[in-house]
């Protein structure tokens, strides 16, 4: 792949030096001159001095060719998003992944069709919710553009789906099971697959929908 980076941090110069070591080509581009400086160090040709967020800089990076996915990993929501909209309204990029800092203005990367983001708060978030004893539901991804997200239930003693085979639940076209964790060992969610009380369970649903997934597997539901 070709793949561009807007922003020359923590997170571009590791995704940077990540591409590199898969064999892809990459073009990073920072506007801080002493972090350019660095990159270039490091990465030779591959890096590009300037703002992300002009044009001149983006076709020197090679923006026209075009690149197979632009990375905006700056750490300003406003760059990333010009930078997501340049690359895919301008110049054509199939692929625009955007980092978003503060989870507040994911909805304005939404409104602007921009997806998937990335946002390290909500990841982290999700990761502390996981490891809270007797967790009912965490959000784990959202898939925007698909209009799906992955959350993590866990079963609790008593509810519905306590004892019951997958194919017995009768589930809403909307949600799907995708893996059940037992005692630290994961097995694929099948319709065979009979469930537990603390048996934690991947599902994949539309948003909106997690009243139908709850009803089903905490206790006290339905």
């Amino acid at each position: 792949m070709f793949v561009i980076i807007g922003g020359g941090g923590k997170v571009g110069t590791n995704v940077t030096r990540t591409l590199l070591g898969l064999g892809h080509e990459v073009v990073v581009i920072e506007q801080n001159r002493l972090r350019y400086e660095s990159l270039e160090e490091e990465f030779q040709h591959r890096a590009r001095y300037g703002d992300a967020t002009e044009l001149h800089v983006l076709e020197d990076a090679g923006i026209g060719r075009p690149p197979d996915i632009v990375v905006a990993a700056t750490g300003d929501d406003e760059d990333n998003l010009v930078i997501s909209q340049l690359a895919q309204e301008r110049y054509g990029v199939a692929k625009a992944v955007a980092r978003v800092n503060d989870p507040r203005n994911e909805v304005h990367f939404d409104l602007l069709g921009i997806s998937p983001t990335v946002s390290a708060t909500s990841m982290v978030m999700a990761l502390i919710q996981h490891e809270v004893p007797q967790h009912e539901l965490v959000h784990l991804l959202e898939l925007r553009k698909e209009n799906l997200e992955i959350v993590e239930v866990e079963i609790g003693s008593g509810a519905p789906a306590d004892g019951k085979r997958i194919e017995e639940l009768r589930l809403p076209d909307t949600l799907r099971l995708i893996s059940i964790m037992r005692e630290g060992a994961a097995e694929i969610a099948v319709g065979s697959t009979e469930l537990h009380a603390g048996d934690q369970v991947l599902a994949i649903l539309e948003p909106g929908k997690e009243e139908d997934l709850c009803e089903l597997l905490l206790a006290g539901k339905g």
